[in-house]
């Protein structure tokens, strides 16, 4: 069992930054990929970046290229998402997430098996 608990969301101005922590426990991740989904107000929960844990590879949506990163702290057990020049189309409920994948970074919310409880990201015009 994994269990995975969000921190860091809030309320930021157009062009801000903000960073979320996904605190990770329960058990090692060798051969997990740690994701960021995020879901607006009707509509699909969205992927947004994920990293692989052991090697390390990344997978982002375009739309945040340029502006977000992703890393993780093998010691902490903490995989975070650094957001900056934040846009209002990024407000959302940001959820980390976790699935055994063997070095792929699924794209699909259908894919993860554990989430935390998400942390609201709003960001004002």
């Amino acid at each position: 069992q994994v269990q995975l608990v969000e921190s860091g969301g809030g309320l930021v101005q157009a062009g801000g930054s903000l960073r979320l922590s996904c605190a990770v426990s329960g058990r090692t991740l060798s051969n997990y990929v740690m994701s960021w989904f995020r879901q607006a107000p009707g509509k699909e929960r969205e992927f947004v970046f994920g990293i692989v844990w052991s090697g390390g590879g990344t997978a982002y949506v375009d739309s945040v290229k340029g502006r977000f990163t992703i890393s993780r702290d093998s010691a902490k057990n903490t995989v975070t998402l650094q957001m900056n020049s934040l846009k209002p189309e990024d407000t959302a409920v940001y959820y980390c997430a976790a699935a055994n994948s063997r070095g792929w970074i699924m794209r699909s919310p259908n894919s993860y098996v554990y989430w935390g409880q998400g942390t609201q990201v709003t960001v004002s015009s």
